[in-house]
């Protein structure tokens, strides 16, 4: 990991998350147009915040941890660039679903 992402620590139940590339390419080296290119819908969780506090004081622990790879909205999230790479920031529960490792 770089240093400003090591420093970069997510609030409440914010989470970080890295999108996956979009395919550019076909199989047989034809180039694909960007604006004919799909949206990816899925990440990579980079950092994840404490979780969302509770009424009482508490708090709750988020769905995902780093490393996890989640499917996103289609709308949402913040931009944010961190050493000239793109990352997400989105609310734990933004998140539609977690990939289960296999």
């Amino acid at each position: 990991m770089s240093g400003a992402l090591k420093r970069f620590l997510p609030l409440f139940d914010r989470v970080l998350v890295q999108r996956a590339t979009p395919i550019t390419k076909t199989k047989a080296g034809i180039l694909i147009p960007e604006a004919s290119q799909k949206k990816e819908l899925t990440a990579t969780v980079v950092a994840v915040g404490p979780g969302a506090r509770t009424e009482t004081g508490g708090t709750v622990a988020p769905a995902v941890q780093v490393g996890d790879e989640v499917f996103l909205p289609e709308f949402g999230g913040t931009k944010i660039m961190l050493e000239d790479k793109e990352y997400f920031l989105y609310r734990d529960s933004d998140f539609l679903a977690k990939f289960k490792p296999e």
